[in-house]
This record gives structure tokens, C-alpha cells and sequence, in this order.
């Protein structure tokens, strides 16, 4: 079977992540896209970071009802930073005999260089970027396969802004996620 993983921050979770992901999944043919949420980010200044707890359950609501995403805890679990080759040596265990697939937005090609053990993650999956109209591609690396996706303008920092001005933001995340966010006090 084909497995997509894709991960992230989901700060939170919206309908950009679900509709790539399920293009991605559509277009490549992935029997199962598994929604892996970063412990702690090495990119990111963590400050403006929910707690891990909650953007799990967020991502468990969003993709309930799609037989093909799942949802991993295994950053989580682990604890401390999260990086992407410690991931997909686990899931290369988890997941014998299958294929694996990378997926990221185009707007992470620029940061490529800056992480733990990329030769080893490219010899282990195959690596797919998802373009985005704002983060054009060009002079891509070989070891790239990119998918066009549609254009889908939501940020999670957007709909964090949107929250923190009591501004709806009705339509760019699942409703069970809104609910939660607003039940929760998130992002406030």
C-alpha cells in the first residue's frame, strides 16, 4: 500500500491541510494519508504553540469521517523536538513492505536544507511538495515529485489572528474544530 505522511504544526489544523491531503491522496493514489502533529516544531518558535493536546484532538475531529486519513501521535509520544527523520525511521518499522511518501507545501522547499539528516530521509521515501501559488518552484532538487494542488489562501497564523480579534473564521477550519476552539478558549 502507498502511505502519505504529512506533517506539521496544525496551529490549527484547517481546510488547506485537508484539501491538499486529499488531493495528494487522490492524485498519487495513497491508500491511507496519515496526519502526523509536531511535537515541538525545530523551526518554529514554539511561544505561539498550543499544546500538543489539543491540536491532536483538533486533527482527530477534522479528518473524522474520511476512511483514508488517519492521525499519529508518534511526535508526540516521543516528546521533545520533532524531527522528521526520527518520524520516518519509526514509520519505516511501523509500515513494512510499504511505500512511504513525504508530502509538503511548496513553502517549506526553502528551508530543505536546514534539516536533520535530509539524505537519509530522501533514500527512505518518496518525497512529494504539494505547489502553492504564493511559494512558486523553481531549480527544484531530482529527488522532488511535485503535485499541483488548488489554490487554497488559509493560514493557520490567519485564523489565529482571526480568533485572537473575534473575527469568524466560519469556513476556513472544519466546524467541529471551530466548536472546539471556541469551546476550548484557544488561541484567545
Amino acid at each position: 500500500m502507498k502511505i502519505g505522511i504529512l506533517g506539521g504544526t496544525f496551529n490549527p489544523i484547517h481546510l488547506g491541510h485537508l484539501i491538499l491531503a486529499e488531493e495528494v491522496r487522490q492524485k498519487i493514489g495513497l491508500g491511507k494519508m496519515i496526519f502526523v502533529p509536531a511535537n515541538m516544531p525545530p523551526h518554529k518558535d514554539n511561544g505561539d504553540i498550543i499544546s500538543a493536546h489539543h491540536r491532536l484532538k483538533m486533527l482527530q475531529l477534522a479528518i473524522r469521517g474520511n476512511p483514508y486519513f488517519a492521525v499519529s501521535d508518534i511526535e508526540i509520544k516521543r516528546g521533545g523536538r520533532s524531527y522528521t527523520i526520527d518520524t520516518i525511521k519509526e514509520f519505516k518499522e511501523i509500515y513494512r513492505g510499504h511505500e512511504l511518501y513525504f508530502v509538503i507545501g511548496s513553502d517549506l522547499i526553502r528551508y530543505l536544507d536546514e534539516w536533520k539528516d535530509l539524505r537519509d530521509i530522501i533514500s527512505m521515501v518518496k518525497f512529494i511538495v504539494a505547489t502553492r501559488p504564493e511559494f512558486p518552484l523553481t531549480d527544484l532538487p531530482d529527488y522532488i515529485t511535485t503535485i499541483d494542488i488548488r489554490a487554497v489562501d488559509i493560514s493557520a497564523f490567519e485564523i489565529r489572528q482571526c480568533v485572537r480579534q473575534n473575527c469568524s473564521f466560519r469556513y476556513l477550519v472544519p466546524d467541529a474544530v471551530r466548536d472546539y476552539i471556541l469551546k476550548k478558549g484557544l488561541y484567545k
